[in-house]
């Protein structure tokens, strides 16, 4: 069994089905998706579909799926509506509009329901994950962290950090990891990596690679944490369209990384 994490598809169906089928992954793997999937791209109804669809698939929210809701929360609210407009809401509210209310409510509740963090071990590295990151608050590295310690980081953290957060979270070290390289390891998406370098403190490799494509990038190595990273960078842009942004994944049990481009129709 494998464990499969991307994020910020942003209505680009036809580049997931084609990075699905090239990576093809078991009934018995685990797929992580961490929110992002509507908006700004032309079908988000679909990656919907798809990922809900997905074996073994975990949706987190991110803050465009929390716009979304707003959004159909506060029908009479011009301002929240237009805060969704603005940032890409428009092909959502399309394609949502094309299905049957039953369709459309049934969608709306399971995005409801979504949660906004995970934590997962894979071998022996514990992970955690969230759409945009989180603040360390007062936990702090340790030689053992348990699934009650984890628990309780992310349900004191706040909705609109855990959505959102960007400059305080890129630019500043968790303290999650110890000397010796023991502790979680913060996956997430929400900032195109484009973005994050040049809010980054420490990153193993520039955002684009040699042909100028996005790349995950991994950040906070130094020997305060063992050598170790402990954010990943994984939006690679999608959202920005066909020739800038790819969708990336990454295999976590070998970091193998598989990435698609967004092309002219996706």
């Amino acid at each position: 069994m494998a464990t499969y994490v991307f994020s910020d598809v942003h209505g680009h169906h036809h580049t997931l089905e084609r990075l699905l089928e090239r990576v093809s992954p078991s009934d018995e793997d685990q797929i992580w998706v961490l929110g992002d999937m509507v908006d700004r791209g032309p079908d988000p109804v679909s990656v919907m579909r798809t990922c809900r669809n997905l074996t073994n698939a975990h949706i987190l929210m991110g803050n465009h799926e929390a716009m979304m809701l707003d959004a159909f929360k506060h029908p009479r609210n011009p301002g929240i509506r237009f805060q969704w407009d603005m940032n890409g809401g428009a092909t959502t509210a399309s394609g949502l509009a094309k299905l049957s209310d039953s369709e459309c409510l049934d969608y709306v509740d399971w995005v409801d329901n979504l949660p906004l963090g995970a934590h997962i071990t894979v071998g022996d590295q514990r992970y955690i994950l969230v759409h945009a990151g989180l603040r360390p608050l007062n936990f702090s590295a340790r030689s053992r962290w348990t699934n009650t310690t984890l628990d309780a980081l992310l349900r004191y953290q706040n909705p609109e950090d855990v959505l959102w957060i960007r400059d305080e979270f890129w630019g500043q070290p968790t303290g999650f990891i110890n000397e010796r390289g023991e502790g979680p390891v913060v996956i997430a998406g929400h900032t195109p990596v484009p973005y994050v370098e040049p809010l980054a403190d420490l990153f193993d490799r520039p955002a684009r690679d040699d042909e100028g494509a996005c790349q995950i990038m991994h950040l906070g190595a130094c020997d305060a944490t063992g050598g170790v990273a402990d954010r990943w960078a994984i939006d690679c842009g999608a959202a920005g369209g066909a020739g800038w942004g790819r969708i990336a994944m990454i295999r976590l049990d070998d970091a193998t990384e598989f990435y698609e481009p967004v092309i002219e129709g996706d």
